[in-house]
């Protein structure tokens, strides 16, 4: 039987995580942690205010706010249990950093941008154009309450574009407004877009000479995130101890 704790366990994503821990087959939630929520129910289970509520956890699913997680982060890394970051707003430097504290450590750190198996394919597929395209921009779009922006799918979808494809990024003019072009990270353009009613979605266009490429994603409920979740929890002791990012070996992609 794998133990779960889940941190940030009141959130949208933290709820979500225990009904897939609770309906999954071989798993059990081994404890919630959420300060300021002490006692609160979550499913069958209650919050604790300490993070000792998650200790002995064979794996800890962080999914709190980008300004707790990486101190929690810090503290699972040194509680021994294996790690999964769903978490958003980790960018490469962070990443880096990540890795660098990871080295040496037998558990594993499992940093997942997006649990949807489309968004994983999604990336995967722009990942695969970027070197065929001389022009390629990113518009995602979250609903209105997100903390964070650009979100930790576009960021990561632009590194690994930007990673994948030789040359300089395409001549795009000059902003009268300052942000119309969007954000610039590592050469690819990221627009956000922040709407009431929206879940998830993503849209890369590429174009070059006469042609151009629309790869999308859309996430119309959050359900669609827990296969991905009870995927990484069943499946983490596959992956090498370090750090690990997105769910693409665990799908073999």
């Amino acid at each position: 039987m794998i133990t779960v704790g889940v941190s940030g366990a009141p959130g949208k994503m933290g709820r979500l995580t225990v009904g897939a821990v609770d309906q999954a087959d071989g798993m059990e939630i081994g404890g919630l942690f959420a300060p300021g929520h002490g006692g609160e129910s979550v499913g069958a289970h209650a919050c604790s205010d300490y993070p000792k509520a998650l200790s002995g956890c064979d794996v800890i699913v962080e999914f709190t706010n980008p300004d707790a997680s990486q101190e929690n982060v810090a503290r699972w890394r040194q509680s021994g249990s294996d790690v999964i970051v769903g978490t958003s707003g980790y960018t490469t430097e962070l990443l880096d950093q990540l890795a660098a504290d990871w080295v040496g450590l037998e558990s594993r750190c499992l940093v997942v941008p997006n649990f949807a198996i489309g968004a994983v394919l999604m990336m995967r597929f722009a990942e695969l154009a970027a070197p065929h395209f001389g022009s390629a921009e990113i518009v995602e779009m979250h609903h209105k309450s997100k903390p964070d922006a650009p979100s930790g799918t576009s960021l990561q979808t632009a590194a690994r574009m930007s990673a994948a494809r030789s040359g300089s990024p395409h001549d795009r003019g000059r902003e009268l407004v300052t942000g119309s072009l969007g954000a610039d990270v590592e050469g690819v353009p990221i627009h956000s877009v922040r709407l009431e009613g929206s879940v998830a979605h993503q849209e890369v266009i590429l174009g070059t000479t006469g042609q151009f490429l629309t790869i999308r994603h859309d996430t119309t409920d959050y359900q669609a995130f827990a296969p991905g979740i009870v995927l990484a929890i069943n499946n983490r002791t596959t992956l090498p101890p370090g750090l690990t990012i997105g769910l693409d070996s665990l799908l073999g992609v």
